[in-house]
């Protein structure tokens, strides 16, 4: 059964000294990729189809942007409260596993420790990260390139996004800023370059390309008991090799700019198998300047939920097989979209074997912007709008088409901006 995978290294502080393992420092001279102050990281567009003349200036291309970006960087260690905890996707740790079985599978151990990635947003010592690999932390520290270890802080944290930001009192030559880059010009088969911390193993380049685009990661957090699942849009996927400790490190263009955080990986064994995932930088460049202004990040909320319009689900509506668009099964009660006037599926129909909800408002456009599925929607949500901002949804009810203006909110609290709900699954 393939599951997806956060990717922070989980082990315990004692079983690291039983097993000798290690991290190295190393120490690189090379300048600094950025040195921009503020709160956001410099920006820059997605460059052309590189031309290699052959594997020297491949290899030289790789040797420079390692050279360019491996100081920017850093390991990220946190000790975590002495407190039975789940290990997400670590049931048998790679260096054994002494841990005790608690209640559902849990694993308890006296104390822990999580080795994540992150990298240096600014020179006021902002460290961009994963939520996951903070989450729950007691004492965190970071690791630079050359070995200087500094105690962190967090500063703000968003689990909606699985991004979270810290704080380091460092030395200004520590501290060298990424480079950005613009994430919606991202191409299928681009190169794409990882660089991270997998199993502990500080500083790691790989390289693979970009494997598909618009994907959707689920946010664990804010699960409902209706099963209801809430999600992270326009997700990067790559089959650069990453693993267990690259949570949080970056995934490059050939210019050495950054298009997106490592999250998770997909595969049956706890290790990478070749599908692994990247947070956009084009919600990074959203959430992190938040985070570090006010500690959060609102996310724009319409307040429902639903599916992607199937030819069967449009066949059971009396809607062409052809017809496209996002079917609204529920309407939170007083949210934007209750308030807007948009209704739900009321009814049930046999769709493939099954008893399903339909008959609700199928959106088809909004803002203009053609909706093909759900996960357009929160895309555009999520890449285009903010709170308080108002849409315009293009919708048929009852065959008939209409538009409906929705001001958006500030998503409640343990909740993303849409939940979706694959009925057919």
């Amino acid at each position: 059964m393939k599951r997806k995978v956060f990717l922070t290294l989980l082990v315990l502080v004692a079983l690291l000294a039983v097993a000798g393992y290690t991290v190295m420092p190393w120490r690189t001279n090379v300048a600094s990729a950025a040195t921009q102050t503020g709160t956001t990281a410099p920006l820059s567009t997605v460059s052309n189809v590189p031309q290699f003349a052959g594997p020297a200036d491949m290899e030289a291309a790789f040797e420079n942007i390692y050279n360019q970006v491996n100081p920017s960087v850093v390991l990220i260690n946190v000790v975590e409260q002495p407190t039975s905890s789940t290990l997400p996707g670590f049931g048998n740790s790679p260096f054994g596993s002494p841990f005790q079985q608690g209640p559902q599978g849990r694993q308890t151990a006296p104390a822990q420790t999580a080795l994540g990635s992150g990298f240096v947003w600014n020179t006021d010592g902002y460290i961009v990260t994963n939520n996951h690999v903070i989450s729950g932390a007691s004492k965190i520290s970071v690791v630079f390139s050359d070995g200087t270890t500094v105690p962190a802080t967090v500063v703000g944290a968003d689990p909606d996004s699985d991004l979270a930001v810290l704080k380091v009192n460092a030395p200004a030559s520590e501290l060298h800023p990424v480079q950005v880059a613009d994430s919606t010009q991202v191409k299928v088969g681009q190169l794409a370059i990882a660089i991270g911390n997998p199993f502990g193993e500080q500083n790691t380049m790989t390289t693979g390309i970009i494997s598909a685009l618009g994907r959707s990661l689920p946010v664990n957090q804010s699960s409902t008991s209706q099963g209801a699942s809430y999600t992270i849009p326009d997700v990067i996927q790559t089959d650069a090799p990453i693993n267990p400790g690259n949570s949080g490190g970056v995934l490059l263009n050939i210019d050495g700019q950054v298009i997106g955080v490592t999250s998770e990986i997909e595969s049956p064994v706890r290790a990478s198998s070749g599908v692994g995932f990247a947070i956009p930088s084009e919600i990074v460049q959203k959430v992190v300047p938040a985070l570090i202004k006010t500690g959060h990040y609102d996310h724009p909320y319409l307040g429902l939920s639903g599916t992607t319009l199937t030819p069967s689900l449009a066949q059971a509506m009396g809607l062409n097989a052809s017809q496209r668009g996002a079917l609204v099964i529920d309407v939170t009660a007083g949210g934007p979209a209750d308030k807007a006037g948009l209704h739900g599926s009321t009814q049930q129909a046999t769709v493939d074997g099954q008893q399903v909800p339909v008959g609700g408002d199928v959106i088809t456009a909004i803002d203009s912007q053609s909706v093909k599925s759900f996960d357009d929607i929160v895309a555009y949500l999520a890449r285009s709008t903010n709170v308080g901002q108002t849409v315009t949804l293009t919708i048929l009810r009852g065959g008939q088409q209409q538009t409906i203006q929705v001001t958006l909110t500030a998503r409640p609290a343990s909740q993303s901006a849409l939940s979706s709900t694959n009925v057919n699954s």
